[in-house]
């Protein structure tokens, strides 16, 4: 028997295609089978829809205690020109790693402060104007949602094409069953997303934030861009937080 990278002797070709149908996307991560809404249970199954999205106005900008947050929506022709760019990206550049079911705003915090502040993009949240308020989702998620929605022919196809004959009955390249996975899409999530951490003084930091998508009914969004710590003690805790509230119309006529 030899190990990975290498291959597995004397698997039947049954029981090898019986575990490429079985074992390959054939069950969800424990991320996607939480609520994606904090709201009415039967508001549920109308969200993390596909989903095109005009929000007016599209970029906003509020200031408080110098501090500056920008907010754009990030609509699909957004997203497939800025990852695209190489001049950010390199060779990572390429296809917009989100998908329809979520809707992705780039965020910039300017701290023109004396001070430092802490940001932690986890405690973001959406609210629509149908009693359901939205988590902002992680590269993790996105991630897994990815890979749920991978075919599983294709993954087959590929491996098969390498099982060979050998004296005890066909070699697999386990190597490529599970060590090999695309990496693009996960660089370009973390490349690009915003992070959690302090800002000092004149420093800016900037990033993607994604959330599924609410229901196709409503008519306005509400981010919050909330607790952004300021004015630390001695004892490195936080006296102010600060929250920056953005208020979207959502134009239901373009879909």
């Amino acid at each position: 028997m030899r190990w990975m990278g290498k291959a597995i002797r004397w698997i039947p070709m049954s029981l090898v295609v019986l575990m490429l149908v079985s074992g390959c996307g054939g069950r969800k991560s424990s991320l996607l089978l939480e609520r994606q809404a904090r709201g009415p249970m039967e508001e549920e199954s109308k969200v993390a829809k596909p989903r095109y999205w005009t929000l007016n106005p599209v970029m906003q900008t509020l200031v408080t205690d110098k501090v500056e947050v920008v907010v754009n929506h990030a609509s699909r022709t957004y997203l497939k020109n800025f990852f695209k760019n190489k001049t950010i990206f390199g060779s990572y550049a390429g296809a917009n790693p989100y998908f329809a079911e979520h809707l992705v705003f780039y965020v910039k915090i300017a701290n023109q402060s004396d001070e430092r502040i802490r940001i932690d993009p986890s405690e973001f949240i959406l609210i629509d104007d149908r009693q359901n308020q939205y988590a902002m989702i992680g590269t993790d998620y996105v991630t897994a949602y990815a890979d749920a929605r991978a075919p599983v022919s294709t993954t087959t196809r590929g491996l098969l094409s390498d099982i060979r004959p050998g004296y005890f009955g066909f070699s697999l390249p386990v190597g490529r069953m599970v060590a090999s996975k695309p990496q693009g899409r996960f660089a370009l999530l973390r490349q690009s997303s915003l992070q959690e951490g302090y800002l000092y003084p004149g420093v800016t930091h900037d990033g993607m934030i994604a959330f599924w998508n609410p229901s196709a009914q409503v008519t306005t969004l509400r981010l919050l861009i909330t607790s952004i710590k300021t004015d630390f003690n001695a004892n490195d805790e936080p006296r102010k937080a600060l929250e920056f509230p953005f208020q979207f119309s959502v134009d239901n006529s373009k879909k």
